[in-house]
């Protein structure tokens, strides 16, 4: 039979921060993800790539974004190495979106928007094994992936926003990926710290 830990000992107490520090990184990561996906269409035509083009990268990087979580999470699993997969996942997420700013023809963006995909599954999988393992011990997975999810819509909504109040401010998508190399950089911070 399973046993779960007591509310007061320190290995729930080290669960419940790190469920909280996976919340707070998910919603710098979305706000980073999401408010680069959000400029992306336009971004590519000031490129001057086509409606096909943009169509055909935004969906190849869907396909490989998920598709490729499957080798992911069976790596994770075979090597055992959950915190190198994950923190590779993060820094190629987190590295290419702000390079976004440096690319000057839609092939360049298109290479870094397809990488970013490819950075967040790595990432997803072993991510959400260590979650769950910590959601075991406080309250249960579903509070754990709760707590996760919850904060996901967050950065979804205000990353956008950020995108577009930079680009109200000043009409430049090579600006407006540059600001977020903030919320970028604080995704290696927050990963250090839960690993710690």
């Amino acid at each position: 039979m399973r046993t779960r830990s007591r509310p007061g000992d320190r290995s729930s107490r080290v669960a419940f921060r790190f469920v909280l520090l996976i919340g707070i990184l998910t919603f710098f990561a979305d706000f980073t993800d999401e408010g680069s996906r959000s400029i992306l269409g336009p971004f590519l035509a000031t490129l001057q790539a086509s409606g096909f083009v943009v169509g055909v990268v935004t969906g190849f990087g869907e396909l490989l974004g998920y598709g490729l979580r499957l080798g992911s999470g069976r790596l994770a699993d075979l090597t055992g190495q959950y915190w190198p997969i994950t923190i590779l996942g993060y820094v190629v997420q987190m590295a290419s979106v702000p390079a976004l700013a440096l690319a000057d023809n839609w092939p360049a963006a298109a290479a870094l928007i397809v990488l970013e995909r490819v950075g967040k599954a790595i990432r997803n999988p072993p991510r959400d094994v260590m979650l769950s393992h910590a959601g075991r011990r406080v309250g249960g997975y579903g509070w754990g992936f709760g707590v996760h999810e919850a904060m996901d819509p967050f950065g979804a909504m205000f990353g956008p926003l950020a995108g577009a109040a930079g680009l109200a401010y000043r009409p430049d998508h090579h600006l407006a990926f540059a600001v977020l190399v903030v919320p970028a950089l604080l995704n290696p911070a927050l990963v250090w710290r839960a690993r710690r």
